[in-house]
């Protein structure tokens, strides 16, 4: 018989998917069921695979697969759509009643705890006889655990809202299966307490394995105890007795190996009492063993250690009476063993990651979101967008902006590095040259310079075809309205929408025109003092006249030069710091928004609505509210930042002025000043140059898709318009040839108007131009530039 426990199965009923959920889907959204039957036949014959009761390696990534569904469609459909599950509790005897729950979470939870019994089965199915065996069921057992701890902290908070007192799944509660996956890494360090072992090991080192598979029984042991009665009373009864066999087995088995090693050192006494703790121990395992009816393997285990032990006890002591004569130290007196673990609980990477567990497979309710909720998820992003552009990195950089203009007004920093050092260029300088020189900086512009005008071109192309189709269209009207009367508006007036609409774009474009050109010419009044910075050092320094303080005059005057100049420092510093600050607070930001996903909000709010209404994005404007609030405290932080900044540019004017005051009227120390800070405007501008032509192309590259959305708007209304002239062709063509063969003979009831009301109940489904059909996203006009002043591109 085996000395190992495994996990049993959960059992499961079948539940009707296919009814459930299409009347979900029927009530709930504004989809056809029919829409989804190969994603609700996908989710059935996964369930019939994935759930669990077959012992075979295959079903791992099966069962994989199926949990990596649930958590896709937990994502599309609230837990509740009306679908009951049933499982049995893992240890119930035949005719006990299973849990049934209304709750996919429940679902995904018992697929979870049957993958970790199905680990922990394969495990007990190894041969651990062999060194491949051991480790493979070693592997195993850190699986099951991993699976255990996944479960515990993934699916088991989810249940909360579904667990009520008469309907309690006792095999999944927080205590139940944390006992179970310590029970899973105890039998796994049992497996390389085992290996160790059979590769002869150092005593010490097999030592430590013991304790620590001695350790984890207990714990595992200990957590049992804590959980609630019910969950105990459904184990088996030799249960809880094998693990506390197990936890004295092997700590029985760590003070033997430990007892060889203090023989080996000729600690005789620390040998002797480290042998009466593990007969102790031994004892006290084989003595539950035998009385709760613990497995014979188990046994035969503890009773082969107890028989070596009581042995090498008795040995022990006649040589130590006989021959050494050492004293017994009481068990408090030698030192603890230290446990070592080599185990840990390993989660599969398909929980971690459900996408990898899902392979080829489509995800089940991949496309499925209602109209409503589509709606609020667009407009909470773009207001999101919106906000984060205009209340954080607008006004970040507009504070950064200003404070840079007073510095600049205030020649500061480049006064106060000239006073500073006097010879050389300052690092700051040197660090801004060698980032312009690194990053090849005019040419750099002038391949961005070059991509945003062939961007331009390319963008207004596309806007140019699209009015080539409904030219050649209205061309077309035109052809068959000298044929034939038409009963439907002209071209001119069918397409007034679109082509206002290409008149905003173009007004768009125009105005983009206007800020490129704004930057080449601010590019090009900046570029020769731009490509002064990508010089050598040695070149640099020779461009930037030197300077000595004079020390002529006063000593007081030259002592408050140089207080000035270390407050000055220190306020600089200060004020470097809040826009690190403020920097860091718009990544913070910018990371929260990338991140930021409503779409499980708006879901989880849409499952609370009545039923059978239809849903619209005004319904979420509370989600919405709520969400947006998590900004509030970035909005609230660059506030007061500011207003720090404020007071500290405020010390700064007054500590410049008087630093200007103390100041000898040298004018080389003057010449220097304004050298560096012409370099240092240079670098400003550089900055801000490329700052201008990265939202450049990035709007081209928004506005080129855009305007590719339009052009197939235009191109689908001009097929729809043309396929609607052929067929009034066609009818008149047919009513002639009626006309010539039925002359002596009535007209038929079915008259050529008629014929034209028939057409135009086929085209009804053409949309008509305020149809959102047609619409394309609709991009904010680019802000006005004013030449020679700092503004963005975009």
């Amino acid at each position: 018989m085996p000395n190992h426990v495994t996990i049993p199965f959960k059992k499961t009923y079948s539940c009707p998917i296919p009814t459930a959920t299409r009347d979900y889907i029927q009530n709930h959204t504004e989809d056809h069921p029919d829409a989804y039957i190969r994603d609700i036949n996908q989710w059935k014959a996964l369930r019939d695979i994935g759930t669990g009761g077959v012992l075979h390696a295959d079903r791992i990534n099966l069962a994989l697969n199926y949990h990596a569904q649930l958590v896709f469609i937990l994502a599309k459909l609230p837990p509740d759509i009306n679908l009951e599950f049933s499982y049995a509790h893992a240890f119930a005897h035949s005719s006990s009643l299973p849990v049934t729950m209304r709750s996919i979470s429940f679902e995904r939870a018992s697929v979870l705890f049957n993958i970790a019994s199905l680990y922990s089965q394969l495990a007990a199915s190894e041969d651990r006889s062999s060194q491949d065996g051991l480790k493979r069921a070693s592997a195993y057992y850190q699986n099951a655990a991993g699976v255990l701890a996944f479960l515990s902290e993934s699916a088991l908070p989810k249940l909360g809202p579904f667990v009520d007192l008469e309907n309690t799944p006792s095999d999944l509660t927080e205590d139940f299966v944390k006992s179970l996956e310590w029970l899973m890494l105890a039998q796994a360090q049992e497996c390389v307490w085992q290996l160790a072992v059979a590769d002869h090991f150092k005593n010490s080192l097999i030592a430590k394995l013991a304790a620590k598979v001695s350790s984890l029984y207990n714990t595992s042991l200990q957590s049992i105890r804590l959980a609630a009665a019910d969950t105990r009373d459904a184990l088996p009864s030799n249960w809880i007795p094998h693990l506390e066999t197990k936890h004295y087995h092997f700590n029985a088995a760590s003070q033997y190996r430990k007892s060889v090693d203090e023989l080996e050192a000729s600690r005789y006494g620390d040998e002797i009492q480290r042998l009466m703790i593990a007969e102790a121990d031994a004892k006290k395992a084989f003595n539950v063993a035998k009385r709760a009816g613990v497995a014979q393997a188990v046994i035969s285990d503890v009773k082969s250690l107890l028989d070596v032990v009581q042995k090498n006890l008795f040995r022990a002591e006649r040589d130590n009476d006989l021959i050494y004569h050492h004293n017994v130290p009481a068990p408090s007196g030698i030192p603890m063993i230290q446990e070592v673990s080599m185990v840990q609980s390993i989660i599969p990477p398909g929980l971690r990651d459900p996408k990898s567990a899902i392979d080829n497979d489509s995800i089940i309710f991949g496309e499925m979101l209602g109209w409503g909720a589509r709606e609020a998820i667009n407009i909470y992003n773009d207001n999101k967008k919106n906000l984060l552009q205009e209340k954080i990195v607008e006004p970040a950089q507009n504070f950064n902006d200003e404070a840079d203009k007073i510095l600049q007004s205030l020649n500061l920093p480049s006064s106060l590095e000239a006073l500073e050092r006097p010879v050389g260029l300052p690092p700051s300088l040197l660090k801004k040259a060698e980032e312009i020189r690194l990053e090849q900086g005019p040419t750099k512009i002038d391949v961005y310079l070059d991509d945003v005008q062939r961007l331009s071109r390319h963008v207004l192309g596309i806007l140019d075809e699209a009015m080539d189709i409904l030219d050649s269209e209205a061309s077309e009207d035109e052809a068959v309205r000298r044929e034939m009367p038409m009963n439907r508006p002209p071209s001119h007036e069918a397409n007034q929408e679109l082509v206002m609409k290409q008149q905003r774009y173009r007004t768009i474009l125009i105005q983009a025109a206007e800020s490129d050109e704004l930057v080449r010419r601010k590019w090009e009044e900046w570029e020769d003092q731009i490509s002064e910075l990508t010089r050598d050092e040695d070149e640099l320094e020779a461009l930037v006249p030197s300077s000595t303080v004079s020390m002529t005059g006063k000593a007081v005057s030259t002592s408050q030069t140089q207080i000035h100049a270390r407050t000055l420092r220190g306020l600089l510093e200060s004020l470097d710091d809040i826009r690190r600050t403020r920097d860091d607070l718009v990544v913070r930001a910018q990371r929260r928004a990338e991140s930021d996903d409503v779409r499980p909000k708006v879901l989880a709010a849409a499952a609370n609505l009545k039923h059978g209404i239809e849903m619209s994005a005004v319904m979420f404007e509370d989600v919405s509210d709520n969400e947006l609030a998590k900004y509030d405290k970035f909005i609230q932080a660059l506030t007061e930042g500011r207003k720090k900044q404020e007071e500290i540019l405020s010390s700064i004017k007054s500590t410049n002025d008087a630093f200007i005051q103390s100041r000898k009227q040298d004018p080389t120390v003057k010449d220097r000043e304004q050298a560096l800070q012409f370099l240092d405007l240079a670098y400003s501008h550089y900055k801000e140059i490329i700052r201008n032509l990265d939202e450049g192309l990035k709007f081209y590259n928004d506005m080129a898709g855009i305007l590719t959305n339009f052009k197939e708007a235009c191109k689908i209304w001009s097929s729809a318009r043309s396929r609607e002239a052929r067929l009034h062709r066609s009818m008149a063509s047919l009513s002639i040839r009626d006309d010539a063969s039925d002359e002596s003979h009535e007209a038929p009831v079915t008259t050529m108007s008629s014929l034209r009301t028939g057409t135009r109940k086929q085209t009804a489904g053409i949309p008509t131009l305020s149809s959102a059909d047609w619409e394309a996203q609709e991009l904010a006009p680019p802000p006005t530039k004013r030449a020679g002043k700092a503004s963005k591109h975009r």
